[in-house]
């Protein structure tokens, strides 16, 4: 397979810029809003891809300590990273009706009263093959598309946009959502080994173990269990004396690591009376009936749930985000779809992340190009992912990743690097209970453990398009780039 390169692709590094200024945070900014292309490389010099950006740089006052600078990016593989910049923490942002539906067209955008340029500037990538940025000369996907060689590209991006606006010496963080969370915990353990410390990674929607995780072992069920009990608390289908969320949510963790997984190890060996007991208490929690999980062993996939919990009702729930519903009385074909866009979730944001991004190139920076925008490039992009990752310290790579050891490795060698793992309640693409799971397998010392800290939100995938929820994520985001740029 190979991606054509279209003639007027960018071979060449530009930028373009336009000066703002905004009022946030209790304070007025200045700053230069941009986007612009980096060229990556092989190590013989050998053009890769065109990369595209869209940056943030605050003025700083004279005598003022130097601005971190964060980089963000979102997943797929085969996602721009739009959703970040002006559905979350851009210094324009375009509200959405979530958890219902947004309408269509005109949007409102504004200045963001939640942006990150508060902390830090802010330089959003796409990765190579999504928004603007192109495959260039005979550079072929197996080059760019894997999980290996997408964190080579984004780390020599990075590098050289340090380098060609020379901000070597300002405190660096990343920020990943859903696969970006993949990307940048291998991320900060290769651009670290290279001689760039960070001081902090925000992983936003977390996966970092795939092979147990998602391959349809026990542990996509344990994880997602606590998930399910948030969604059923939701729509009013759990059975529970629980008055609040997050203690019925502690109890669906207990219940998910105890009773329920030895009930999934076990198998066929259950005594028919444990299997009983465990199909009334998890009825309770998930909202499914107790005959219905007995007779599918208690494995209920994430796409079962979605069209079982409101079957009743002739409605199925989102993928990314729970709380939204569809009409689904009956549909004509039952092939595949585009898991990223075959979702209430989605659908009720997208158009609006879209149409008001464009806008926001051409209006506010000035940018224009005739390519075109690869929002979503993850059909054809996911098709042809090298899955393979050589993790540190194991020799034989592995099939599929599990970066939570490149994670722990960049942690234990720069003992200062701090970690922010946020996500949605109601995210059944990257269930908030994996990264708990995950971390507390990498046994960290104390002193180590204590730099990684959790915080989740009554929202779903994309937590930010929440209104409630993006605005106690500032609030903690603030805090967590406070301590994660102070020293002694």
């Amino acid at each position: 397979m190979t991606e054509p390169t279209p003639a007027d692709a960018p071979d060449t590094e530009t930028f373009t810029s336009r000066r703002h200024r905004i009022a946030a945070g209790g304070r007025t900014l200045d700053y230069t809003a941009g986007a612009g292309t980096v060229i990556v490389r092989d190590d013989e010099h050998r053009p890769l891809a065109s990369v595209f950006y869209t940056s943030y740089v605050a003025d700083r006052e004279e005598g003022a300590p130097v601005r971190p600078i964060t980089f963000l990016f979102n997943g797929g593989p085969g996602s721009a990273s739009l959703w970040l910049n002006i559905g979350g923490f851009g210094p324009r942002r375009t509200p959405t009706n979530t958890p219902l539906a947004t309408p269509p067209a005109p949007y409102v955008t504004g200045d963001n009263p939640h942006t990150l340029l508060t902390a830090s500037d802010l330089v959003f990538i796409d990765a190579p093959g999504t928004g603007y940025s192109r495959l260039l000369g005979d550079a072929t996907p197996a080059e760019l598309w894997g999980v290996d060689q997408d964190v080579d590209a984004f780390a020599k991006a990075i590098t050289r946009w340090l380098t060609i606006t020379n901000n070597w010496n300002a405190p660096r963080f990343l920020f990943g959502e859903s696969y970006g969370t993949t990307r940048a915990a291998s991320l900060v353990h290769r651009l670290q080994n290279q001689g760039l410390d960070f001081n902090g990674v925000v992983l936003l929607s977390t996966v970092l173990n795939w092979g147990e995780s998602n391959l349809g072992g026990p542990r996509e069920y344990i994880n997602l269990l606590p998930s399910y009990a948030a969604t059923a608390w939701y729509h009013g289908k759990a059975r529970t004396a629980h008055t609040e969320l997050e203690p019925f949510l502690a109890e669906a963790r207990e219940f998910a690591q105890g009773p329920f997984a030895e009930a999934l190890l076990r198998g066929d060996l259950l005594p028919t009376e444990t299997e009983d007991s465990v199909a009334e208490r998890l009825s309770a929690l998930i909202g499914l009936d107790a005959e219905y999980l007995k007779k599918h062993h208690f494995r209920i996939g994430m796409e079962q749930y979605r069209y079982a919990l409101l079957a009743d009702e002739g409605r199925v729930i989102g993928r990314f985000d729970t709380r939204f519903t569809a009409e689904h009385q009956y549909v004509v074909g039952n092939g595949s779809h585009d898991p990223a866009t075959d979702d209430a979730a989605t659908a009720g944001v997208n158009s609006a992340h879209l149409s008001t991004y464009r806008a926001h190139l051409v209006d506010d920076i000035g940018f224009t190009s005739d390519l075109h925008y690869r929002h979503l490039h993850n059909m054809p992009i996911s098709r042809a992912w090298d899955w393979k990752h050589k993790a540190p310290g194991v020799d034989a790579p592995q099939l599929v990743p599990d970066v939570s050891i490149d994670l722990s490795a960049a942690v234990r060698r720069n003992p200062n690097l701090q970690v922010f793992v946020m996500g949605g309640y109601y995210d059944l693409a990257t269930p908030f209970f994996g990264p708990e799971v995950d971390v507390a397998h990498l046994y960290l010392a104390p002193s180590l453990r204590a730099n990684i800290r959790f915080t989740f939100y009554e929202s779903g995938h994309m937590t930010f398009v929440d209104e409630q929820a993006v605005a106690r994520m500032k609030h903690d985001l603030d805090a967590f780039y406070r301590d994660a740029t102070a020293h002694g």
